[in-house]
């Protein structure tokens, strides 16, 4: 694809998602007060950084190396609990800002390299058989519950208690946000600001990125490809897991949690283009304000709480039909 096509495929995917972005702010506005548009605009983006965290690295598995990574809400759901491990771990009279900053690069050490055994164990010798790699996540991914599961029984954990800076509200017009809530909005935005950075300006998101367009004239170069794979697999399962740590202190951890935003994940990918990292952010955030503008709508005049999930669903259809790749996907 020429730039100046490019240029123009994205003009026209940033146009009908700025489209539909306003036409839910239209849509808050014209239904709710500004106090309660406010609390609504600030959860949107919540859920959608929650929804972020566990496809940024599915996105990124899939964009740069082709596999569709079935055990990535495995890995948000592991997130957590080993969070949970850590941060219980550690001795009477630690501070609590100290476990809690312990539980976050835990899960972030334990999701990478696990994730790294992964590829060199498992997923390496399936690269060109994708049905395999399919089944082969799948497979994992119900291991890893059903194990976790039977370790911690199917109850789940209540949340832990994050630092006292980040355990208060804040008043939003007349109505009230938690700043933990804020705390996951900026760990999506950072890490949503930095992968692209590393991606697209640093020497190692070149290699990457050539890795995949010919991985023989890379290793021509002395590049070892099969370790930048690694390391993309391990960064995709290290983000995921950050993800589950980052939402333990308010979701708790139960083995369910996993599927339930392995769906959403999807979803968000769908909805962005399968191969676009950028359209997974954008597409996080969209479908993150459609929830929660669902849910405020449900919740102040129908009472039918499912609504909020059907309505991503709906919203998926809607993108389809208007492009078949997702707002930011190309033809193959």
């Amino acid at each position: 694809m020429t730039t100046k096509l490019r240029s123009g495929f994205w003009r026209q995917s940033l146009l009908i998602a700025g489209l539909f972005a306003i036409a839910l702010l239209a849509l808050n506005f014209l239904i709710f007060d500004t106090g309660i548009v406010a609390v609504v605009l600030l959860s949107g983006f919540y859920q959608g950084m929650l929804f972020f965290l566990v496809a940024a690295g599915m996105s990124i598995v899939f964009g740069l190396l082709d596999v569709l990574n079935l055990a990535q809400g495995s890995f948000f759901m592991l997130g957590a609990y080993v969070g949970f491990a850590i941060y219980n771990a550690l001795p009477e009279g630690t501070p609590i800002t100290v476990r809690f900053v312990a539980a976050l690069v835990g899960a972030v050490v334990f999701g990478g390299v696990l994730g790294a055994g992964v590829e060199i164990a498992l997923l390496r010798p399936l690269y060109v058989r994708p049905i395999f790699q399919i089944v082969l996540t799948f497979g994992l991914a119900t291991a890893i519950t059903e194990l976790v599961r039977g370790i911690y029984g199917p109850s789940g954990l209540v949340p832990v208690e994050p630092p006292a800076a980040l355990n208060t509200t804040i008043a939003v017009m007349r109505g009230q946000f938690e700043t933990y809530r804020l705390f996951i909005i900026a760990v999506g935005l950072v890490l949503m600001i930095g992968i692209s950075l590393l991606l697209q300006r640093t020497r190692l998101g070149i290699i990457i990125r050539a890795g995949v367009q010919d991985s023989q004239m890379v290793e021509a170069l002395g590049i070892n490809v099969r370790r930048v794979f690694t390391l993309v697999f391990a960064l995709g399962t290290a983000v995921a897991a950050l993800g589950g740590m980052t939402a333990a202190p308010f979701l708790g951890a139960y083995p369910a949690m996993g599927e339930q935003f392995l769906l959403t994940a999807i979803i968000v990918i769908v909805i962005g283009g399968m191969s676009s990292f950028e359209g997974t952010a954008i597409a996080a955030l969209l479908v993150g304000l459609t929830r929660a503008t669902v849910e405020q709508i449900s919740l102040q005049y129908l009472n039918t709480p499912i609504l909020a999930s059907i309505s991503i669903l709906v919203f998926m259809v809607v993108v389809l039909l208007v492009r078949p790749t997702g707002l930011f996907g190309r033809e193959a």
